[in-house]
């Protein structure tokens, strides 16, 4: 085994230790609460454009809003006459819980996934389990986490113009979504670890891409937060 490799085993090692719990049933809306208040709750910025974030009260309900601020992004669809238009002007405001892998990839091969979609697989164990998985829910602005779909991700470096200053850029004819460099190596050691946890396969090209990312981006300090707090809780959860 390679130095290189051998890394990347050592990193899905640590990590392992999400997998030993089912975080009682695996609820979706539970997962999501948990990430923004006991994960993310000193590190409020969004994944892919860096966009600081708050949790608001409007109108009586409790939302996760961006802190609007063109340095960091500016929607897509944001003329006056595409905002009644497009409903997905209302999503560049708030903050959602994307699957960096996405969902109908992880699925795609449960029985349930194919009698019916998401709807079909909402009481299937394997299904809530793909779909609650921590380590694979990243906070990201809606408008970006609708416009990358399920799209893979590509090598090219993104261009900072589809969203303002966000350096994240989504070719929806070819059906590539390309991120910042800074994050690469984030989406690979996601990739690797959800790979090895559910037993998809990645391409051979997917891999190579994702090896180099995982070599040109090394683990940072929030990513460990990150895996020790969400350790750290399940093995508290599995405990009760």
């Amino acid at each position: 085994m390679t130095t290189h490799n051998l890394k990347i085993f050592s990193l899905l090692l640590m990590i392992y230790f999400i997998s030993l719990s089912n975080l009682n049933a695996n609820s979706y809306s539970k997962t999501k609460k948990i990430l923004l208040k006991k994960v993310y709750f000193d590190n409020q910025f969004t994944f892919y454009c860096g966009n600081p974030y708050e949790i608001k009260q409007i109108k009586g309900k409790q939302r996760t809003v961006i802190i609007e601020d063109k340095k960091y992004y500016s929607p897509k669809n944001s003329s006056f006459f595409n905002f009644f238009a497009n409903s997905n002007n209302e999503r560049s405001k708030v903050v959602e819980w994307e699957h960096v892998v996405p969902i109908q990839v992880l699925a795609q091969n449960l029985p349930c996934w194919k009698d019916g979609g998401r709807k079909a697989c909402n009481k299937d164990n394997t299904f809530r389990a793909m779909e609650s998985d921590m380590y694979n829910l990243v906070p990201a602005i809606g408008e970006i986490n609708n416009d990358r779909s399920n799209y893979k991700f590509g090598d090219k470096l993104p261009k900072k113009q589809q969203y303002g200053k966000c350096e994240f850029e989504v070719d929806s004819k070819n059906k590539i979504a390309y991120p910042k460099k800074e994050i690469r190596g984030d989406i690979a050691r996601i990739y690797f670890y959800m790979s090895n946890k559910y037993n998809f396969k990645i391409s051979k090209q997917e891999k190579i891409m994702f090896e180099k990312w995982n070599q040109e981006d090394p683990i940072s300090q929030w990513e460990k937060t990150k895996i020790k707090r969400i350790e750290e809780f399940i093995s508290f959860d599995s405990e009760i």
